[in-house]
């Protein structure tokens, strides 16, 4: 039997009409941020570089923008156009200059006059791999149409490779313009959107919003100086043993060990191979003497990275370092920054809850 009264009931009618209605509103509401999601999703990763770009270089632009008497507008403008050409010219330089030596080898070939010289005694003794090397070498020396045709799918690969490493390169140098566009607009602006970053942070997190958000700032200088800056260090010193030895790829070795410094990986793998390649062409103080100022120089980051990771910070280098690395291997470069971010809050977080903790115990006692 039903004994419910009729208030009861519409009671009960009541709650389901609202059910009801709070489930469309929700629905509505993810059905519309799924939409402005898509709208935004093209312009989040530029966005984002710009704020990051922004916070690492607002203190250069506040440098300059006191030279220049107070005008915000123009020094950012002048950081992110100086910022566009140090992007740019080295790009297109050593794109011509591939064009280049790809058009001169193309005629060399057609011309039937290229010789390549055939490898020396020392690469062979190189271990584990010298032999190979040797082998390939001197096939390349002797017999290049053989070579040729015996390499055709591997150099056909090596050259797909390559096409797609300058088309990805195309691509990043326009998103990285962008994002340095973004984040002049950003430099422009930085007192009214800080202002704002720091009411949002309030408001979501509270009382510590506003220094989370100044966490947050300090702990991507910290990894621009860090990460991005050692790994120049560390490429500007193997750069000027590769250029005083005369190595004819200099630059492109230079650029190598500052991407994989960058990516956190070894310098040593771009390194080592140069080595062995200077032992085989030089006299052996020649080679010992590059060899030694090159393995410094790739080693350098061990003592350079506790000496400028986490300065300014009360989050150890340790939980720094391990965002930096995490976020690269989960979401590329930008996880770089993101990553570090991250755990700085959380280690924040777990800091102010082991000290909760600890004064409630106090206060009990």
């Amino acid at each position: 039997m039903n004994n419910q009264t009729p208030d009861d009931k519409k009671q009960s009618q009541f709650f389901i009409n609202n059910m009801v209605e709070s489930a469309i509103r929700v629905g509505l509401l993810f059905i519309l941020l799924a939409w402005s999601y898509g709208i935004v999703k093209p312009f989040l990763i530029p966005v984002l570089w710009g704020a990051i770009i922004a916070v690492a270089l607002m203190p250069l632009t506040v440098k300059l923008e006191n030279m220049l008497k107070g005008k915000r507008g123009l020094s950012a403008t002048v950081i992110a156009l100086i910022g566009i050409l140090i992007l740019t010219v080295p790009f297109v330089m050593f794109s011509i200059s591939m064009v280049e030596s790809v058009e001169g080898i193309t005629s060399t070939i057609s011309s039937g006059t290229l010789k390549i010289p055939g490898p020396t005694e020392r690469i062979a003794n190189i271990p584990i791999i010298g032999q190979q090397i040797f082998d390939v070498w001197q096939l390349f020396s002797t017999n290049l149409e053989k070579a040729f045709t015996k390499f055709l799918p591997q150099l056909t690969s090596g050259l797909a490779m390559m096409a797609s490493v300058v088309g990805n390169s195309i691509v990043s140098i326009l998103m990285f313009v962008i994002s340095l566009l973004i984040s002049a607009a950003f430099m422009a602006n930085a007192t009214s959107i800080s202002k704002s970053v720091n009411t949002l942070s309030v408001r979501i997190a509270g009382a510590h919003g506003e220094e989370w958000a100044t966490l947050c700032t300090a702990t991507i200088r910290s990894v621009l100086l860090g990460v991005v800056g050692v790994a120049c260090i560390q490429a500007f010193l193997v750069g000027i043993g590769v250029f005083a030895i005369g190595l004819p790829t200099a630059g492109l070795i230079t650029i190598l060990v500052l991407v994989l410094a960058i990516a956190q990986l070894p310098a040593l793998l771009v390194v080592a191979p140069v080595i062995a390649y200077v032992y085989s062409i030089h006299d052996s103080t020649t080679a010992t003497i590059f060899a030694v100022w090159t393995l410094l120089a790739g080693l350098s980051d061990n003592f350079l990275k506790p000496l400028l990771m986490g300065r300014g910070l009360d989050i150890p280098m340790p939980v720094i370092l391990l965002g930096a690395i995490g976020g690269m291997v989960s979401s590329g470069i930008l996880g770089l920054f993101i990553g570090p971010v991250i755990l700085a809050i959380w280690y924040q977080l777990f800091n102010e809850w082991v000290h909760e903790s600890e004064k409630v115990d106090n206060q009990a006692q």
